[in-house]
């Protein structure tokens, strides 16, 4: 039986992938647009072999979700730490997710050219995938009654004028659903720069009764520590704050209550 390379011995093809130079698009989007974007029915009406062509007939679905994942740099980061973990990242920007589509297709044309074929499972970046979506409208439309296990918002938009406050990605209206599509135990982590918005989203968070905080300390106890990691280090904001030498503020929550 061939043996696969370890992923810290894979080389990727620069050649083949895709320049953010051929992607403009501006930094936001406005969630309340229609954007004239197509959603499934009902999470049972996504044929998830097209995202995930290596997985096939198993019947599985995403368990991690990056909402707003913009260039993907999460995604593409856990990919082969969590190689048997569907992850789907959702993105409004049109020219950004077609980066994303672009990125995972050739990552994965040249993780199969760079490693021996082996029976221990699909090669490199095959349980990554994207949708370009408004989450804040159809997030349960992809995913199922507590189907994930994780979900993020890494460095989203702050929305600063209180007006415009209602288009922050966590609010009392939508923790209602990101509570239906995790499953007991699941964790949502979140990421900014901004102090304001990271109080708020902390503040709603703490306040909703299905969830409750969960620090970095006992998350990395069990075994989170190279998700928490990437939440901090792999973005292109994040790399964006570091370079400026700014501060990151992390909050996480645990999914409690019932099922």
């Amino acid at each position: 039986m061939g043996k696969r390379k370890r992923a810290s011995q894979q080389t990727v093809d620069t050649a083949l992938l895709p320049q953010k130079k051929h992607y403009r698009q501006r930094a936001h989007a406005n969630p309340f647009s229609d954007h004239s974007l197509q959603y499934p029915s009902a999470p049972h009406a996504v044929d998830w072999s097209v995202h995930y062509p290596a997985f096939a007939g198993t019947g599985r679905a995403p368990a991690f979700a990056d909402v707003g994942c913009g260039f993907g740099g999460l995604l593409i980061s856990l990919a082969p730490i969590f190689p048997d973990t569907l992850m789907l990242g959702m993105e409004i920007r049109v020219q950004v997710s077609q980066y994303v589509q672009d990125r995972i297709a050739a990552l994965r044309v040249s993780s199969q050219s760079d490693t021996e074929v082996s029976d221990s499972g699909p090669s490199p970046f095959q349980n990554v995938s994207i949708v370009r979506a408004n989450a804040m409208k159809f997030l349960p439309n992809y995913f199922g009654k507590h189907s994930l296990c994780a979900l993020f918002f890494l460095f989203p938009d702050p929305h600063f004028k209180s007006r415009k406050h209602k288009a922050r990605i966590i609010s009392p209206t939508l923790l209602a659903e990101y509570a239906y599509v995790l499953r007991l135990g699941g964790i949502v982590y979140t990421i900014t720069d901004v102090q304001d918005l990271h109080d708020w989203m902390k503040t709603h968070l703490t306040a909703f009764p299905l969830f409750e905080p969960v620090d970095e300390e006992t998350l990395r106890s069990e075994g989170k520590g190279p998700i928490i990691d990437a939440v901090y280090t792999s973005t292109e904001e994040g790399k964006k704050v570091e370079r400026n030498g700014g501060q990151k503020w992390l909050a996480c929550f645990r999914r409690v209550g019932v099922q």
